[in-house]
């Protein structure tokens, strides 16, 4: 192959490598803040770490085995046989089983001359997948960690050297997911455009500085009010299942695993954005906006009203302010992306899962990732053209 190509696809694979080496420090930032908690006699601590990390590695792996069950029988040989695959998941090690697959994959196509398309196709179904399940972790696991390690360092007053390590992976890993969501979502792309330098800076800025002033909020209430912050996050998290079972996703392959999409998806909106529905997003984006900011600022009032300055000594005139200007800024730098760098894309009828009507040249179907695809379409829209118009129930939205 020429050498752009081969350059772009070690660069697929190194990113694979570093995203599954994200996974595991964060995993190991984690467990060694549990054991810190349980020497120094702080167990209550300890279980809510343990707790967020086996809550959000069972659901990781049952996202994962239902989807290897609704794929194609035969998409993935060779692979072990079933009963292996489902002690793997029962282990919790289902993900890393994917992402070892998927640099297999990488590199196979990589030290190839010539890669067929079906490898190039079935290479990114696999980082598809991966993609998706490492956003349901950054929001399951990593961002209630990050909220968690926060209120107890303003709590207590200061910060251990693991619980920065913590605050630390917990960042890289939540920059990382978001960047390579997007970047698997541009995949998608019937033009199969590359992610562009200037539209992944502002991509990556923007959800992180609308991410960090809510963090901020929850842990401020969550330092104040330990006892009440579950029953918040419970009332907030059944408004939310609400709306989203009412914008009638259809993502996952049956009824049951449905609901365990629109959980995770409720718990994704408690903290950001997340579009799950076809049709015109601006007005369900700009309620969910005000929504998340009417009730990050009745919990920092509510915190205003009882404290003055924070344990640590840091005065609020300097840490709320900040956190003001990183939200302005950050929708600031949403609206340009929106407006500038967010492509729009002639869609073609949708595809099943698992296989295209495009045939390589060993004669196989290729390997189509319906999933991604579908969330693909409802974060790009399309052409605005007379010829690429939707047909009646196929309206993509637009933000």
């Amino acid at each position: 192959m020429p050498w752009l190509p081969r350059a772009t696809l070690l660069w697929d694979v190194v990113l694979g490598f570093l995203g599954t080496a994200t996974f595991l420090i964060d995993l190991g930032a984690d467990l060694w803040a549990a054991g810190q908690y349980v020497l120094s006699g702080r167990y209550l601590w300890a279980a809510l770490v343990l707790a967020l990390l086996g809550l959000a590695s069972v659901a990781l792996q049952l996202f994962s085995w239902v989807w290897l069950r609704a794929d194609p029988a035969g998409l993935h040989a060779p692979q072990p046989p079933g009963r292996c695959l489902a002690l793997l998941h029962l282990l919790q090690l289902g993900y890393l089983y994917r992402c070892v697959q998927g640099l297999q994959q990488g590199l196979l196509v990589w030290q190839q001359e010539a890669p067929s398309e079906f490898d190039l196709a079935y290479a990114d179904f696999l980082t598809l997948d991966i993609s998706m399940l490492r956003l349901f972790e950054t929001f399951l696991e990593t961002t209630p960690q990050l909220t968690l390690v926060l209120a107890i360092v303003l709590q207590s007053g200061r910060a251990e050297p693991y619980q920065w390590v913590g605050i630390c992976t917990s960042f890289m890993g939540i920059s990382w997911a978001l960047l390579d969501y997007h970047r698997a979502l541009r995949t998608c792309l019937p033009t199969r455009s590359r992610l562009g330098l200037g539209s992944s800076v502002f991509y990556f800025l923007w959800n992180l500085l609308l991410l960090w002033p809510r963090v901020l909020a929850v842990a401020l209430f969550s330092a104040l009010f330990p006892h009440y912050v579950a029953l918040h996050f419970l009332g907030l998290w059944l408004v939310l299942l609400s709306w989203v079972w009412l914008q009638g996703t259809d993502f996952m392959p049956d009824s049951c695993s449905e609901w365990l999409y629109r959980a995770t998806v409720a718990t994704i909106l408690y903290f950001s954005w997340f579009n799950v529905a076809e049709g015109r997003t601006r007005g369900r984006a700009t309620i969910h906006l005000l929504f998340l900011l009417s009730d990050s600022v009745l919990m920092v009032v509510t915190w205003l009203t009882h404290v003055t300055w924070l344990p640590s000594g840091i005065p609020l005139q300097m840490l709320l302010p900040a956190s003001g200007i990183c939200f302005l800024l950050g929708l600031a730098l949403r609206l340009v992306y929106y407006c500038w760098l967010h492509p729009s894309c002639r869609w073609e009828p949708d595809q099943v899962d698992g296989a295209q009507d495009v045939h390589s040249l060993e004669g196989r179907r290729l390997p189509h990732n319906r999933r991604l695809t579908y969330l693909a379409r409802n974060f790009f829209p399309r052409v605005r053209d007379e010829a690429a118009l939707p047909q009646k129930g196929e309206e993509n939205g637009v933000l």
